[in-house]
C-alpha cells in the first residue's frame, strides 16, 4: 500500500498547540482513525464542499476535526469544539 502523506494547516497547528495533553491523544487517537478510513467524516456540502468532518468524543466533550483528503494525502485543516467551528473553518 502507498506511503500517506499528512499535512497540516497553520489554524489545524495553532489549535492543537493549545490543548492539554490528554485532549492531544484523543486528537491524535482521531487523526489516526481517519488516517486508516478517511471516508468516516461527514462530507460537508455548499461552500464547505470537499471538506469532511470527523467527531469524536474528547475528554468528555464533542470535538469536531476537519479534513480533506485524495488517495494520498489527509489535510487536517481545523481541531475544536462545535462553539464557532463552522465559522472559523471558512475563514
Amino acid at each position: 500500500m502507498a506511503e500517506v502523506c499528512i499535512q497540516q494547516s497553520n489554524a489545524f497547528s495553532r489549535a492543537y498547540k493549545k490543548l492539554h495533553n490528554n485532549q492531544k491523544d484523543a486528537v491524535d487517537r482521531a487523526v489516526a482513525e481517519i488516517m486508516g478510513d478517511p471516508s468516516i467524516g461527514e462530507a460537508k456540502k455548499g461552500d464547505l464542499a470537499g471538506i469532511y468532518v470527523h467527531k469524536f468524543d474528547c475528554v468528555n466533550q464533542l470535538f469536531l476535526l476537519a479534513y480533506e483528503y485524495d488517495p494520498a494525502t489527509r489535510v487536517l485543516l481545523l481541531v475544536g469544539t462545535h462553539e464557532n467551528f463552522y465559522r472559523n473553518l471558512k475563514h
